[in-house]
This record gives structure tokens, C-alpha cells and sequence, in this order.
């Protein structure tokens, strides 16, 4: 039973990635899905880095690029490499703390996880 209790762990895992994304995503204006997939999210985080154009927030736009990619990473993996997915999933949530607020001036720069959006 040592798979089965992975596999669980995983599953479970991976459920607390998407709702940390989702939440992140909601605290910066995106309308997200009920019960969002992992394209959705990376839809999501795609629109909110499109308008992130100017200097001061290129990294920002950047590092969501980057995020973006992991999520659409994942879900190519799908429930192949669970582990795998998990690391695409947490690279996205890490790399989303570029997300801006929208309550800030846009001159802002990157701050801590606890403090974004």
C-alpha cells in the first residue's frame, strides 16, 4: 500500500497547489473558475502578466512568463509523473508572487510572498 499512499499524497498535494494559485490569482482581480484546471490557471496567469508592459515591471512579466510555462508543463504531464507535475505546479505558485496588486501604484517592485496581491 506504499503506492496508494503516495498517490494520495500527491493527489492531495496537487489539490493545495491549485487552490494556493487560484487564491493568488483572486487577491489580483482574476475571476477564477469554481474548480479551475491547470490550462485555466495558466490562461489566468498569462492575461495578468499581458498588461505588464513598462520597465519597472518586466521582471514581473518575465518570471509570470516563466510560470506560465510550468503550469502548462503540468498539464502535459497530466497524472503521468505526479511528482513531476507537483514541481511544475510549485514553480508556478513561487514565480506568482510577481503577480502586481492591483491596489498599488504601478512603480512597485517585488515583494515578499505573504504581502503580494
Amino acid at each position: 500500500m506504499i503506492n496508494g499512499d503516495l498517490s494520495a499524497r500527491l493527489a492531495g498535494a496537487r489539490g493545495r497547489l491549485i487552490i494556493e494559485l487560484s487564491y493568488a490569482l483572486t487577491r489580483c482581480g482574476a475571476q477564477v473558475p469554481e474548480d479551475p484546471g491547470v490550462v485555466e490557471l495558466a490562461d489566468l496567469l498569462d492575461g495578468a502578466a499581458a498588461p505588464l508592459h513598462d520597465t519597472t515591471r518586466s521582471g514581473a512579466r518575465a518570471e509570470l512568463a516563466v510560470a506560465v510555462g510550468h503550469l502548462r508543463a503540468a498539464d502535459r504531464l497530466g497524472g503521468l509523473l505526479p511528482a513531476v507535475t507537483l514541481w511544475h505546479l510549485r514553480q508556478a505558485l513561487q514565480r506568482a508572487v510577481t503577480l502586481p496588486d492591483p491596489r498599488e501604484p504601478a512603480a512597485s517592485t517585488r515583494v515578499p510572498a505573504s504581502q503580494t496581491c
